[in-house]
């Protein structure tokens, strides 16, 4: 029995190529949507989609997680147990939903995983969807190590966390604002973003504090540099977030952190990959040369000052000098790094960020393709590097399975045997007429270079022993197709010998830790309703989505305070005190939100007017 833990690196699939991509350059672990109702409703595919997916993944004993986690309105619910079943057919490895209503649906056996829309931030609801049957537990992005450790003491389900990617300001299922301000709901897969867009902070009087600010955006999430720590705390999958991100930025960032897991695997015995086959790179991973907003470890040591990107919610890119003189289209540097034609540079100017393509880069001087007047000094940053690009989009990465192979003569013909790293073994008979080799002290060698050739499977014959009476001749063309018959075999059989799902059982006699649910639990149809309701909750309110009563309503609840990088904050001994008269607002044009400072909890909370 295997007593190490695994760790698994998950990566996001837009679409089945993007999984298969993922797979080859070191994920673990993918999660697609599904043909409906995911998070990101931008991203579904189809079952066959899912199902090429899933096979290819199994090749490698990597895993294949289905998303449908939206929350569901009653019409919906036979389609979306159909979809269900289909994926269970297609050979997904788990199911990661929101909705409690799947649950009571009468699905086949699957292991399910609580979407990060289930809003886990807590031991207890952590112990409580553990007793709900869930398998794993999609933890809240805004958690410190020392709230992982906690969740971990008080419970046995696997914990998966995001440690790479863009950071949504409210916790997740937490967020209806995209709803209340333009009926497009994150919890339906369709948010609009408005934590992206321009705001003015003002106070109760009406004075500007801040104007015409990205004061919701924040930087991107990077926890590259705490993965030691996360797992001694309790997690054994780390998540890339990205469903709609380019494959140039899959293969970049999958690749950054196959590199940083393996060197954390080397140096930590107890813990070992969760998949098969070693990654041969041919190229250097580099976040900052793909899209980023800027990094940050957000709160995962605790409350830091610099996770927002007030200045712009687009990518930036990498520092590349400054201006030192401009006219035109023509534009003169001090370089910090090499530039190349067809890169894209961005700067600030007033407050917001401008961009241009470089049509031609001399040295420091640069042809922008259209005219920029770019003041000496300023900043110069790259956002697309041409390059690098082009050298993702011609990488010829290689994920391989070792596997040795014995070969040994019987009376009417041979035995092939194959061992792979996992320890799986097959042994095929092949039926032949032998020949005794005219060149015997050569037939050895023959046999063996062509044996040990792999070509586009996913292995990597590391050894190949012949065993006989004596030397046989065997045509070039009849070892090849006896090789390539037994590796197809040797696929199926690894697939076969695969970990199975974890498929857990509810406990029905596990209470709710509360009698009532509000409208914060997303509750959207009959069957979520009798599950909770299954579990002691007696008094449930309809999710925002069904009841579209948003007045008064609390529609954010963050972590990310502005009193706080404003410099007010009472709970820090610098503070200074509060010159606006609260309560503070957001406003967008005509759109006003109050906030709310709930320095117990350490909370900034949005609500509708």
């Amino acid at each position: 029995m295997n007593l190490t833990k695994p760790i698994e690196l998950l990566a996001p699939a837009r679409d089945a190529e993007a999984a298969i991509t993922a797979i080859n350059f070191g994920a673990d672990a993918v999660y697609i949507g599904a043909p409906r109702f995911g998070a990101r409703a931008e991203a579904g595919n189809s079952i066959q989609d899912i199902e090429r997916a899933t096979r290819y993944a199994h090749l490698y004993h990597a895993r294949v997680y289905a998303a449908i986690n939206t929350i569901l309105f009653d019409h919906e619910l036979e389609e979306a147990r159909k979809i269900i079943t289909g994926l269970i057919h297609a050979g997904i490895d788990a199911l990661i939903i929101q909705d409690m209503g799947i649950l009571r649906m009468g699905i086949p056996p699957v292991e399910l995983h609580a979407s990060t829309q289930t809003h886990n931030a807590d031991p207890e609801k952590v112990r409580w969807l553990e007793s709900a049957g869930f398998s794993r537990v999609i933890l809240a992005r805004e958690l410190t190590l020392e709230q992982i450790r906690e969740i971990r003491s008080l419970s046995t389900v696997e914990l998966e966390a995001f440690v790479h990617g863009a950071l949504c300001v409210s916790m997740s299922g937490q967020c209806y604002m995209s709803l209340a301000s333009g009926e497009r709901s994150g919890n339906r897969g369709v948010c609009a973003q408005p934590c992206r867009k321009l705001y003015d902070l003002k106070d109760a009087s009406g004075n500007v504090i801040l104007s015409h600010k990205h004061l919701l955006s924040l930087k991107d999430l990077d926890l590259s540099g705490y993965l030691t720590e996360m797992a001694a705390a309790g997690i054994s999958s780390f998540k890339i977030e990205g469903r709609l991100k380019d494959l140039n930025y899959l293969k970049n960032i999958t690749a950054y952190y196959r590199k940083k897991i393996d060197a954390f695997l080397d140096g930590n015995p107890e813990y070992r990959k969760s998949s098969s086959g070693k990654v041969w790179f041919d190229f250097d991973p580099d976040p900052v040369k793909t899209f980023s907003r800027g990094t940050s470890h957000y709160f995962i040591t605790g409350r830091q000052t610099d996770i927002t990107s007030f200045e712009t919610p687009k990518s930036a890119g990498e520092p590349v000098g400054t201006a030192i003189n401009s006219s035109g289209n023509r534009l003169i540097i001090d370089r910090l790094m090499p530039l190349s034609n067809n890169d894209g540079i961005t700067w600030y100017s007033e407050g917001r960020l401008n961009g241009a393509k470089v049509n031609v880069a001399d040295g420091n001087r640069l042809l922008l393709a259209e005219s920029a007047e770019i003041t000496p000094g300023t900043s110069l940053f790259r956002n697309y590097n041409h390059a690098f690009s082009e050298k993702l989009k011609a990488s010829r990465t290689q994920r391989k399975i070792e596997l040795k192979v014995e070969l040994r003569f019987i009376p009417d013909g041979l035995v092939l045997k194959g061992t792979d790293e996992n320890g799986i073994m097959l042994e095929k008979k092949f039926i032949i007429e032998k020949q005794i080799s005219r060149q015997p002290e050569k037939a050895g060698d023959i046999i063996r270079e062509q044996l040990s050739k792999s070509g586009d499977t996913p292995f990597e014959i590391t050894d190949v022993k012949i065993t006989w009476d004596q030397p046989f001749f065997m045509p070039v063309s009849k070892t090849n197709a006896i090789r390539r018959e037994f590796l197809e075999a040797f696929c199926e059989e690894r697939r076969r010998k695969r970990a199975l799902p974890s498929v857990k059982k509810e406990d029905k006699d596990f209470r709710w830790p509360v009698a009532a649910v509000s409208y914060l639990g997303n509750v959207s149809n009959h069957l979520a309703e009798k599950f909770y309701r299954d579990h002691g909750a007696e008094k449930i309110e309809p999710a925002l989505e069904v009841s579209r009563d948003y007045a008064g309503r609390r529609l954010m609840t963050m972590k990310h305070c502005l009193k706080y990088h404003l410099g007010y904050c009472p709970r820090e001994k610098n503070s200074r005190k509060m010159q606006w008269k609260e309560p503070l607002f957001l406003v967008d044009g005509r759109k006003r939100f109050r906030l709310e400072f709930d320095c117990t909890e350490c909370r900034m909370n949005l609500y509708h007017p």
